[in-house]
């Protein structure tokens, strides 16, 4: 079916509606009014009645669903039909091909070009088929006149005039679609292009040869290449990242390449270097690959960059107050405390008891506050990467289990037992109170007082939240990560608060744990400090069972811890 644009179709569904209502209202006068009973003799009947009825529901209440399913022209095809039946049942009632009701048939004829030729056509068979009809008489005889062919003949006039006018504006419907798809396509491109420039983060994305194929003007600027000369360039050159602290980045470690390779997403904070060389930004970048279904590889990647060097720049200007007002504050804090100690030194001074439990009492939260500013000053330094750290290489069976025998004492003071283990299993394998046994080595390459603060801090944390039952310490590994935990009996971390723990000043404020004082920063340092050894400390608890605080940092071979030692004890000093 061959069709024209739809403002017609609409045009021509309400002419229909208005003729439809017209005889509707003729039609009921003529049937309820007395006076205007004359007008049944002209067609307005029941069945005008009736048919009229249709029309008007039909466009009210089945138009739009049959518009919707199908298309326009498809609905106003159904209500042309209907309409005919009405031109039909007034020519028929009103004298045949004598009645002037046939002009109304015409009209439709003339109408039905808008739904192509074929329809024409078929409109004039039924033509030929009713007028066949009505020149037959009972005998089955045909019986033609002047007129009779008049009227078939105007017909055919009427519907060729009708092909010939509507033909100009038939419509291509496949090139239509074609042509809404490609509206559809350029519009979704026009949003996704001013969407993405209207984003004060830059972006860049690249194929898979690494060859820059987008890249916005945030990402222009940051950069110093202009849009224009960074498409089909490579990333490489044009995006150019070094370390946060300006060492170069090897080529490896690139981004873009490892997010291709991996198939990952890359979060970092790099520097990125302008084209002049002369000036930097330091950026959060995201690069993630871009995967299409059923692809065995990355279409290219995608790259979020944001500018982050004023809020790098307020951080350090804030570590350096944190630490310039811990550093100064800690030397009045040191000196009272050391009076308070000397105060209560039975053999430089005398007090009464009573003075005594004052001075204790006021010595310990001397000692609280000595502990508060250096862990301000140590989280300070720990993240602008001014922490001091020199690593040694360190075998951490021994080092862990000296350590636990020197925190023995902590723990039984409380009424708590102390486990030590190392290997896999829970027997007395390299127990503090066992005898000598043979176990393996596990070196690794860190700073033991560094380390020493992490264990400490822990094994106090567990102490100081567990009211009764013990305390294990222990240790494992494979031929590549050294693993050691800290486990206690205590009350347990609510899994909400888990993922927190690690953050600064984060504290679990619970009923069981409000009255505990702490600063919020020790398991901040603990964090900080694991990583300078590319380590990872996490986690597991469980209400009312107690928590496991597990450490893993890498290991050394025996060969490599030989050859690193000769290469430390080698150093000028």
């Amino acid at each position: 079916m061959q069709s024209v644009k739809e403002r017609w179709y609409k045009l021509y569904s309400w002419v229909l509606v208005v003729t439809a209502a017209i005889c509707l209202v003729l039609s009921t006068m003529a049937l309820a009014l007395t006076q205007f009973k004359d007008l049944q003799a002209h067609g307005f009947s029941t069945l005008a009645l009736a048919i009229s009825v249709t029309i008007i529901l039909y466009r009210l209440l089945l138009f739009s669903r049959i518009s919707n399913r199908f298309e326009k022209r498809v609905a106003v095809f159904g209500m042309s039909l209907i309409t005919m039946l009405l031109s039909i049942s007034f020519t028929n009632s009103t004298g045949q091909l004598h009645s002037w009701f046939h002009a109304s048939w015409l009209v439709l004829i003339l109408f039905g070009g808008m739904f192509g030729g074929y329809i024409i056509l078929s409109f004039l068979v039924l033509t030929s088929m009713y007028m066949i009809l009505i020149m037959t008489n009972v005998r089955g005889q045909l019986r033609v006149d002047v007129f009779s062919l008049g009227v078939l003949g105007l017909n055919f006039a009427v519907g060729a005039a009708s092909y010939l006018i509507w033909r100009r504006m038939y419509i291509n419907q496949e090139s239509l679609q074609v042509a809404r798809l490609s509206g559809a396509l350029k519009s979704k491109e026009q949003q996704a292009e001013i969407l993405i420039e209207s984003l004060a983060d830059g972006v860049i994305v690249t194929d898979p040869e690494g060859k820059i194929s987008l890249v916005n003007q945030a990402a222009a600027t940051l950069t110093g290449w202009s849009v224009e000369e960074s498409v089909g360039i490579d990333v490489q050159l044009v995006a150019k990242f070094a370390e946060e602290d300006g060492k170069e980045l090897s080529d490896d470690l690139n981004p873009f390449k490892q997010a291709f390779v991996t198939r990952k997403p890359v979060d970092i904070i790099l520097r990125l270097m302008s084209r002049d060389g002369k000036t930097h930004h330091t950026v959060s970048l995201v690069v993630s690959p871009v995967i299409l279904p059923k692809a065995e590889e990355p279409a290219g990647t995608a790259a979020i960059i944001r500018d982050i060097s004023a809020a790098r720049e307020e951080e350090h200007r804030r570590a350096d107050f944190i630490s310039t007002a811990s550093h100064e504050m800690r030397t009045p804090v040191a000196a009272i405390e050391g009076y308070l100690a000397l105060a209560l030194n039975d053999k430089v001074s005398r007090i009464d008891s009573k003075a005594r439990s004052y001075l204790e009492k006021a010595h310990e939260s001397t000692q609280h506050l000595g502990k508060l500013f250096q862990d301000l000053l140590t989280s300070a330094k720990a993240e602008d990467g001014r922490l001091v750290n020199h690593p040694l290489v360190t075998e951490m069976g021994s080092y862990l289990e000296q350590l636990a025998d020197t925190l023995r004492f902590a723990a039984e003071k409380k009424g708590l037992l102390l486990d030590f283990t190392i290997g896999t299993s829970e027997k007395s394998e390299g127990s503090i109170s066992g005898g000598k046994v043979v176990r393996p080595l596990y070196y690794s390459y860190i700073d033991p007082d560094r380390m020493r603060e992490v264990i400490t801090n822990l094994f106090d944390n567990a102490v100081k939240y567990t009211e009764s039952g013990k305390i294990s310490v222990g240790l494992t590994g494979n031929n590549d990560i050294i693993q050691f935990y800290i486990r206690d009996t205590g009350h347990g971390i609510p899994p909400e608060d888990i993922p927190h723990l690690f953050q600064k000043f984060y504290r679990v404020d619970n009923s069981t744990t409000r009255t505990i004082g702490g600063t919020g920063l020790g398991l901040f340092i603990c964090r900080k400090i694991v990583e300078l050894y590319n380590g990872h400390i996490w986690v597991e608890s469980e209400i009312n069972k107690g928590s496991t605080f597990y450490i893993n940092v890498p290991r050394l071979s025996s060969q490599e811890a030989t050859e690193l030692q000769k290469k430390v004890a080698q150093q000028p000093l």
